[in-house]
């Protein structure tokens, strides 16, 4: 994905799962203050991933779009 922007994702919810239109992304757990490291995650040829910070479950959904996530609002559009 180079060049590309590389999305956050954000658990406030504290979801057990979150399912996502890309395989690249960064966790945050929850948007600030209650944050972890940025963590880049990459599912490669699986449909999911485990963050090792915050255990949020990442699946990649086919039918989501890259700025699509499930819960609406995962994504993070002002991260840095």
């Amino acid at each position: 994905m180079a060049g590309a922007v590389i999305p956050h994702l954000a658990n406030d919810a504290g979801a057990e799962r979150i399912f996502v239109g890309v395989k690249e992304f960064n966790c945050m757990g929850a948007r600030a203050p209650f944050d972890h490291p940025h963590v880049y995650l990459d599912m490669g040829q699986d449909n999911q991933i485990l963050c090792p910070y915050c255990s949020t479950l990442y699946i990649f959904d086919p039918r989501l779009k890259a700025d699509e996530s499930d819960p609406k609002g995962s994504l993070v559009a002002d991260a840095a």
